[in-house]
């Protein structure tokens, strides 16, 4: 077997397996939302919500945390966007990483249109007796889906960049504490049902194991065809 076609089988063998990875989390995270919403909508989660009020209030204290609001503005638009922009930036003209400064738009604005057609698929309104303003539907959780998917992306890159374990580790540790206090918080504000915010985290995570994958396979093809085009350039005669 000569090394060009082990190279194109081991090429082949990536591919189908990177393929039904992504194929097996996606379809999981699909199932676990639509099952979170006939839950919600057949009202057999009510119990579990109500009971998830009383621990987030257990858990961060009866009296209102004024630090709360500043955690799950963390995942609020406009932070996001801020913070997409700077990342957008940096990759663009620091690191010069074209493929990033696409894939961070694509995926934050991409999560924040799923959101909302999913919002007006199911049109769940909102818990009662709020502990701060909130505006819109409730399923699945806004904040939590950004914040999945966003964060998401950062542990992504955390994870493919920083090569030191020990800083790799802390990051990504810390950034999925984040997550899943931003979900907490929005329980606690009595803002969105728990079943919100876990649909919220199944959707963002499955939109970014999508998105992922299929960018980079992007990326490769204009990569290709751009060194096709040079190399027809280079061949013709001047």
């Amino acid at each position: 077997m000569t090394s060009h076609l082990r190279r194109l089988l081991a090429g082949i063998t990536l591919f189908l397996t990177e393929f039904a990875i992504t194929l097996a989390l996606g379809t999981l995270g699909v199932v676990i939302f639509l099952a979170l919403g006939r839950e919600v909508f057949d009202q057999d989660a009510a119990t579990f919500d109500a009971q998830a009020f009383r621990w987030s209030r257990q858990m961060l204290g009866a009296e209102r945390q004024q630090w709360v609001e500043g955690v799950t503005f963390l995942a609020s638009r406009n932070f996001i966007s801020g913070a997409a922009g700077l990342l957008i930036n940096w990759f663009l003209l620091v690191r010069r990483h074209r493929w990033y400064s696409l894939l961070i738009p694509v995926v934050a604005l991409g999560s924040i249109t799923l959101n909302l057609v999913l919002k007006q698929l199911y049109q769940r309104p909102r818990p009662l007796l709020p502990l701060t303003s909130a505006s819109g539907l409730s399923f699945p959780s806004g904040h939590a889906m950004i914040s999945a998917s966003f964060y998401g992306l950062l542990i992504y890159l955390v994870w493919t960049h920083v090569r030191r374990p020990g800083p790799r580790y802390a990051l990504v540790a810390a950034l999925l504490v984040l997550i899943l206090l931003i979900g907490l918080t929005r329980v606690y504000l009595r803002v969105h049902y728990a079943t919100d915010v876990l649909a919220g985290f199944t959707a963002g995570a499955a939109w970014l194991i999508v998105a992922i994958p299929l960018l980079k396979k992007v990326e490769m093809l204009v990569k290709k065809q751009f060194k096709n085009q040079l190399q027809s350039a280079e061949k013709q005669p001047t």
